[in-house]
């Protein structure tokens, strides 16, 4: 909090006489967070009816059971495994009751808020009117860019000097030719931030903190909203003055990441990518998806998987089917253990559910004043609210402000930051768990399966981004072997730092597909074949496939930005599959292939492969390729162009024996 001020009132003009306002005092607040900065006024009157307050008890198997409050209704999952988890159900009857507002004018909203309540962030802010010095108290009138004014602040207790001040910190505010009293909000002044203006389509208060402090949110916020105009906004604040350069521009975002270092050649430790001749592309097909009858024929009468590498081949070739992906999808992300059996599958449920909802609890059972005393908790709740609130809502499982599978959302993101205290939750995060929350249709389920894909991403959302970094690396030695002339490319219109995938890494590719083909390259990557880091692999072909375009378009920096981040929900995920898989087979038949490859992808070799300087292989080193994946299964049904072959039978995959 970096102000706050009591004995600030609105002066409402709902009194009971008509000559008289009705006063409502209040409590202004400026709240400096991590990636923005909030004004925020609420009355004084934050009391909690204790009568109200839901008690708990303990009966004797330690289950902890709530009564339910008459009129409260609590969701329950699409599909329940079993009556146990109906004994977890009050968990969501936790409640806390404000008693209302004995001031008729600031009456309480059936959430709790007044009325009158209003925060908003200093992005939004237009200008600030302020009375005439001498007229009666001082008040504040802000005005927000959408012409929304909000209710005048009277202050009865000292003058505005010090909230105006305190703004003046991260905003330059001027007075208006037109008007002493009004103060716009205008930051020509500060020239780094203005010349990214254009760039994100958002007011430049404050922005080149935020990119270094929260590449997150700025990248998958403000990327979708690139313009062609970004080199004519980076200007001083003299419209004459000469432009600066696109290198400039290009320090800068790289200088958001500290320590990235894209060029390998300056980095110590990394190996000089020399040309090698990978040899041709080979031609990669794709099989029908796995059916519920070729997985039921691969378990024992115990329900135990016989085959479980043959299973994750035809799932790598073909996906699973809608049918499937509930059961599968917990044995891909590790939440059933591949060798279990039916009976152990479900005590591991029945665990699971106490411990999920054991969790639930703590945070269900925060009152709102033990809130107000725990920042961090009260972070969270705040970004994961905001970013429920922007879920994909093109399937009906998140259709509507209240469906349920948006309370699910909030609640499983809640108790994930209970079970990873340290973690807690940053943007993005809610992307990775909507696809799994509606394939499950169940809150534990799709809870324990978030936390296994969380165990594989976590490092994508750590503080140092050291994860991010390394994957950015990596991704740039990859294209260097696979194209050095298109790295070559890019590096002369500086973007060989790769940026523009940061979001592709980041959530997995799920702003780039639709909801349904997200589902698809999901199962598909959970697999871990044909190598590691095989999302590194689906990079390149994405960015092989746009080559020749950026390249005989002489794009530069802007139209490379502009043209990538265009390419969301206009890949086709079959054809980027094959491709992928292609490149893998292309860089794991390669017999020079460098020694930091090797290790990127996970393939085991010999002895060293060839020398980091001269490229000639010293040692004659064999990789060992996995080449049974392509010779196991045959059932080419979708070419590499991503066009269905009609005449073509696949063959008979159950001629393959489980083990």
């Amino acid at each position: 909090v970096a102000y706050e001020q009591e004995g600030v009132f609105i002066h409402s003009s709902c009194g009971k006489n008509d000559d008289q306002d009705s006063l409502i005092p209040g409590v202004l607040r400026v709240i400096e967070k991590e990636n923005e900065v909030i004004v925020d006024w609420r009355p004084l009157d934050d009391t909690l009816d204790t009568s109200n307050i839901l008690c708990a008890g303990k009966d004797s198997s330690s289950v902890v059971e709530w009564t339910q409050a008459p009129k409260e209704k609590c969701f329950r999952g699409a599909d329940r495994p079993s009556s146990y988890e109906a004994e977890w159900d009050m968990v969501t009857t936790v409640s806390f009751k404000k008693k209302p507002h004995s001031n008729g004018d600031a009456t309480t909203h059936a959430n709790g808020e007044s009325k009158w309540s209003f925060l908003f962030s200093l992005t939004d802010l237009k200008s600030i009117k302020q009375n005439k010095e001498g007229m009666g108290w001082s008040y504040l009138v802000f005005c927000l860019k959408d012409d929304v004014k909000l209710p005048a602040l009277h202050f009865h207790h000292g003058d505005s000097k010090l909230l105006i001040k305190c703004l003046e910190k991260h905003v330059v505010l001027n007075e208006s030719p037109q008007d002493k009293r009004i103060l716009l909000v205008n930051s020509q002044n500060k020239s780094l931030s203005q010349s990214f203006e254009n760039l994100f389509d958002e007011p430049s208060y404050g922005l080149l903190q935020k990119l270094k402090k929260d590449p997150y949110t700025v990248t998958m916020g403000r990327f979708s909203k690139v313009t062609n105009y970004i080199f004519d906004s980076f200007r001083l604040s003299d419209p004459s003055t000469q432009r600066r350069p696109p290198s400039e521009m290009a320090d800068f975002l790289n200088d958001a990441i500290p320590g990235l270092k894209i060029n390998q050649q300056e980095e110590p430790g990394f190996e000089v990518i020399t040309r090698i001749d990978l040899g041709k592309q080979p031609e990669v097909s794709r099989r029908e998806p796995v059916s519920a009858e070729e997985w039921a024929k691969n378990m024992d009468s115990e329900g135990r998987i016989l085959n479980v590498d043959y299973i994750k081949r035809l799932i790598f070739k073909g996906g699973l089917s809608y049918a499937l992906r509930k059961e599968a999808w917990k044995f891909l992300l590790g939440y059933f253990p591949w060798n279990s059996t039916k009976e152990e599958r479900a005590n591991l449920q029945k665990r699971k559910t106490d411990e999920y909802f054991r969790m639930k609890l703590q945070w269900k059972s925060v009152s709102e004043e033990q809130e107000k005393r725990n920042s961090r908790l009260r972070d969270y709740r705040s970004l994961i609210e905001k970013d429920v609130n922007r879920t994909d809502r093109t399937n009906k499982f998140y259709e509507g402000e209240d469906n349920p599978g948006l309370i699910l959302l909030h609640d499983i993101l809640m108790t994930y930051c209970m079970y990873d205290f340290d973690l807690g939750y940053v943007q993005g995060m809610s992307d990775l768990l909507s696809p799994v929350l509606y394939v499950m249709e169940n809150e534990v389920d799709a809870f324990w399966c978030f936390v296994s894909y969380m165990d594989q991403m976590h490092q994508n959302f750590e503080e140092q981004m050291q994860g991010m970094k390394t994957q950015l690396i990596q991704l740039s030695t990859l294209l260097r072997l696979l194209d050095s002339g298109f790295c070559s490319y890019l590096e002369s219109q500086d973007s060989g730092y790769l940026y523009f995938c940061f979001r592709w890494l980041l959530i997995r590719f799920k702003r780039e597909f639709s909801f349904q083909d997200i589902l698809r390259l999901w199962e598909v990557m959970w697999t871990e074949l044909p190598c590691q880091n095989f999302h590194l692999l689906l990079c390149c072909a994405i960015l092989e496939s746009e080559k020749q375009q950026i390249m005989d378009k002489h794009y530069g920096f802007n139209e490379i930005l502009k043209h990538i981040n265009e390419l969301s929900m206009k890949i086709d995920v079959e054809y980027i599959l094959c491709k992928a898989e292609a490149i893998s087979m292309q860089m794991m038949n390669c017999k020079e292939l460098p020694q930091a490859v090797s290790e990127i992808l996970g393939i085991e070799s010999s002895s060293v492969t060839p020398d980091s300087d001269t490229g000639e292989d010293e040692s004659g080193a064999v990789l060992s390729c996995p080449t049974s994946l392509y010779q196991s299964i045959s059932p080419p049904v979708i070419a590499a162009n991503g066009t269905r072959d009609s005449t073509q039978q696949m063959s008979d995959t159950q001629s393959l024996t489980p083990a």
